[in-house]
């Protein structure tokens, strides 16, 4: 096989239609390689790697806006305070048509954030489509350092701390302490309650996961890792966490992946939550990093992760226990991951259960915004989700009507 490689080298070299260089040769097999085993395993140039590590620091070259990538679109869910993009006027809702002159309709993800970011100093044009506009809207910015808080909280009416977790970066299990913290502060009186949102949650840091989940659990397992059938890890709740009396829904959907589907399983296995929304993405593996000569780097899957009952998360998912549909939507055309194509197979474990029940969201359900400015009465929000959380945790005598208990 080693000689085919050279022989195909050999090849391309003489009889390709350009001259080009043995480097990009060999990096471009090198990518190929690592890519074929399967989507979450690749190899990372230089430059994608700085970009990678500036991810989980929540400090990167960009516009400074978070956006949602669903039904082939970028919609703009909120500009960052302070940021290019909010000195710009950009709006929630905005939809991002093209960026230095490229459509994103049909761009994956990844290539429409590397677009966006850059370095600081770096110029930028998008076109946005504005709802009650007629043209299009063309913006000029300056790509600035951006810094990207990964929590959010407010205190809702009847005592219960809201909590919007969009990714696990270095500092998220502070910042939710800290959150949490300014919670309790806002009022004379104790939490009664608490809804961590995980939806749209990529994942990112497990150890940060690890620390988050910890602070629900006061003891048994957080999850385990398994390579080649064997179990290699098993990580445990120290106890004594910080919020362990404190009754728990979690908010998770089809894009909640990876971390934050390790935090959902561990606490509903161990029977500290309720999970409402939509089954989640299923992204249940493990990529190992490993660093390369000339600042290049390897994400590799080396590891399956599962819940504390021995459920696989990979292209499973966590099985809500009170499913949120939404009116009119067809749960088959959602993208999971046992949509990509070369995904790893889950293994043969216990069957998920399946959702105690479910509640209908109407259309126009509106489950983003800012968290500053939404309603502390979730039941005048525009959020079903949030509201259904928030009224099931309210109810009369819900610490003990609405406690989840372990899973078997």
């Amino acid at each position: 096989m080693f000689d085919q490689i050279a022989r195909v080298l050999v090849v391309v070299e003489n009889a390709y239609v350009d001259p080009t260089s043995r480097d990009r040769l060999v990096e471009g097999a090198i990518q190929g390689m690592v890519a074929e085993l399967d989507p979450h395993s690749a190899y990372m140039s230089r430059e994608d790697y700085a970009d990678f590590r500036s991810d989980t620091d929540g400090r990167f070259g960009g516009i400074g806006v978070e956006v949602d990538f669903r039904e082939d679109a970028v919609t703009v869910i909120a500009p960052i305070d302070g940021s290019p993009a909010s000195r710009a006027g950009i709006k929630s809702g905005d939809k991002i048509v093209a960026i230095d002159g490229k459509p994103t309709r049909g761009a994956s993800p990844d290539k429409l954030v590397r677009l966006m970011r850059g370095e600081a100093g770096t110029k930028v044009h998008i076109d946005i489509l504005r709802a009650g506009a007629t043209d299009l809207i063309g913006i000029d910015l300056v790509r600035e350092v951006v810094e990207v808080a990964s929590v959010e909280g407010k205190r809702l009416d009847r005592d219960v701390a809201y909590i919007r977790l969009k990714q696990f970066q270095t500092g998220s299990h502070d910042e939710l302490l800290e959150a949490i913290g300014q919670s309790r502060a806002a009022s004379k009186t104790p939490l009664r309650a608490m809804i961590l949102d995980l939806r749209n949650d990529p994942g990112g840091l497990v150890e940060e996961a690890e620390g988050i989940a910890d602070e629900f659990l006061d003891g048994g397992v957080i999850y385990t890792t398994r390579h080649r059938g064997k179990v290699v890890d098993e990580v445990r709740a120290s106890g004594g966490g910080a919020f362990t009396e404190l009754p728990v829904v979690v908010l998770m959907n089809e894009y909640s992946a990876s971390s934050s589907e390790l935090v959902a399983g561990a606490l509903r296995d161990n029977g500290r939550a309720t999970v409402i929304g939509a089954r989640s993405f299923g992204k249940g593996s493990v990529q190992t990093i490993f660093d390369l000569p000339d600042g290049a780097g390897m994400r590799l899957t080396t590891m399956r992760y599962y819940t504390p009952s021995g459920r696989t998360i990979q292209a499973e998912g966590i099985q809500p226990d009170i499913w949120v549909r939404m009116e009119g939507a067809d749960d088959k055309v959602v993208y999971r991951e046992s949509n990509l194509e070369g995904h790893l197979a889950g293994e043969p474990v216990p069957a998920a259960p399946s959702a105690q029940s479910v509640v209908v969201a109407p259309k126009g359900d509106e489950p983003y915004g800012r968290v500053s400015t939404m309603s502390t009465d979730p039941t005048q929000g525009k959020d079903f989700t949030v509201a259904e959380a928030w009224r099931r945790l309210t109810a009369s005598k819900a610490a003990l009507e609405f406690a989840p208990t372990p899973r078997p």
